[in-house]
C-alpha cells in the first residue's frame, strides 16, 4: 500500500489532491489548480499564483458539479458568489482541443 497522501506514478511518489467537483482523489498533475483573483476564479496553469487553491478536473462536468454543490466558496473560504466566466471559457477551450 502506498504511503498516505502519495500515489505511485511511474515508479515515483506523487502528491494527491481531491477534485472539488466529483470528489475523486487523484494525482495532482491530472487536476487544474484554481485560485481567486479579485472575486473571480481563474485557472493557475503554472501553479504559482498566490492564495488558497482548489483543484478540479479540466472538464466542464466537474466544474458544473462544483457549482451545483456550492463547493467553491467553501474551498476558498470566502463568503458570497464567485465569478466563473473566465474559468468556464478556458475549460470550453480545453474540451474543444
Amino acid at each position: 500500500m502506498p504511503p498516505q497522501g502519495k500515489l505511485e506514478n511511474g515508479g515515483r511518489a506523487a502528491p494527491l489532491r481531491t477534485c472539488v467537483g466529483c470528489r475523486v482523489r487523484t494525482v495532482k498533475s491530472e487536476l487544474l489548480r484554481l485560485v481567486v483573483v479579485e472575486g473571480e476564479i481563474v485557472p493557475d496553469l503554472r501553479g504559482r499564483l498566490r492564495g488558497r487553491g482548489a483543484y478540479v478536473h479540466p472538464a466542464l462536468r466537474c466544474l458544473e458539479l462544483a457549482e451545483r454543490r456550492r463547493a467553491f466558496p467553501r474551498s476558498f473560504r470566502v463568503a458570497g458568489p464567485l465569478d466563473v466566466v473566465c474559468l468556464r471559457a478556458s475549460l470550453v477551450g480545453l474540451d474543444a482541443e
